[in-house]
């Protein structure tokens, strides 16, 4: 029977990130405290007794799940800043671009009587047209709550990102994502996954957060999930990784719709949160590898 191998949070990033490259996933085990995990529960609870179920089978029908939790949850901004996340993304991510931004957030409660959802690969969001070399994401699940077999664990198919993309697993050769509360799988955009069968009474509940290259369009539409008003209390880091920033020489560039001589021009979008910015920068159009990128 496949399995996921176990990290302790203390274990140096060089040996989880081999073991990643070997498997496209691993857990980090008691990453969150008892405080944080209370913390988190009382953060999403809301959120999620009052959406409703999922309408198709691969979201569910009996899956809850609530977005925007950059927005939403001060706990979760917390984990979207993880040190050993950030830490795999550079590595992951980092062969392939000059920076990774946050991708996707959302939290998953998997109801009793749930299903298990179809196995598939986070990169099919953007179709067929990356080749499958270039790694496209870094992916996590933490778990609020125990992750067990039987109330729907994440499973995964440890090795699948070098397989065809047609083959599919045996049973021995499918994984589940066991974990504590205050865990997380960590796992790529390239690996067969889904959430697990819920044959017990109770809800697994489990916060995604995703990171992609940074020239690459986000699942979630983080400016729309997090606008400028609620960005501007955030830290410049996670500001930056949400996308509130330029990616590369000059993608993400804005110039604000005001009249004639009113408002900055091809400025970086930190500059909206920079109450004291003086004259536009537009330098960056002036590098020669932006005139490459852009003609």
């Amino acid at each position: 029977m496949a399995s996921i191998i176990h990290f302790d949070a203390s274990a140096p990033l060089k040996d989880i990130s081999a073991q990643l490259d070997e498997d496209a996933a691993v857990i980090i085990d008691n990453v969150l405290s008892g405080d944080q995990l209370s913390a988190l529960r009382s953060d999403l609870d809301p959120y999620l007794h009052d959406v409703p179920h999922g309408r198709n089978d691969f979201s569910g029908y009996a899956t809850k799940r609530v977005g925007a939790l950059v927005a939403r949850s001060a706990t979760c901004r917390d984990l979207v800043l993880n040190a050993h996340v950030n830490g795999l993304a550079d590595i992951v991510l980092g062969q392939h671009a000059d920076g990774y931004q946050l991708h996707f957030t959302q939290a998953v409660s998997i109801g009793p009587g749930e299903s298990a959802q179809t196995l598939h690969r986070d990169r099919g969001v953007w179709g067929g047209y990356i080749p499958r070399r270039i790694e496209t994401q870094l992916s996590t699940i933490w778990a609020v709550n125990d992750f067990t077999r039987d109330n729907g664990a994440t499973l995964l198919v440890p090795g699948s990102q070098h397989w065809d993309k047609d083959r599919q697993p045996e049973p021995h050769e499918i994984a589940a994502a066991e974990m504590s509360a205050g865990s997380v799988v960590v796992y790529t955009g390239t690996v067969m996954h889904g959430g697990g069968t819920n044959v017990t009474e109770s809800n697994r509940i489990g916060v995604l957060l995703h990171y992609t290259l940074n020239w690459l369009r986000q699942e979630e539409n983080q400016y729309l999930s997090c606008p400028p008003h609620v960005a501007k209390d955030l830290s410049p880091e996670l500001r930056a990784l949400i996308g509130y920033s330029q990616g590369g020489t000059v993608l993400g560039f804005y110039s604000e719709p005001v009249g004639p001589g009113e408002g900055p021009e091809i400025a970086s979008p930190n500059r909206l949160f920079d109450t004291g910015a003086g004259p536009v920068d537009d330098d960056a159009f002036n590098d020669p590898r932006a005139a490459a990128a852009i003609t």
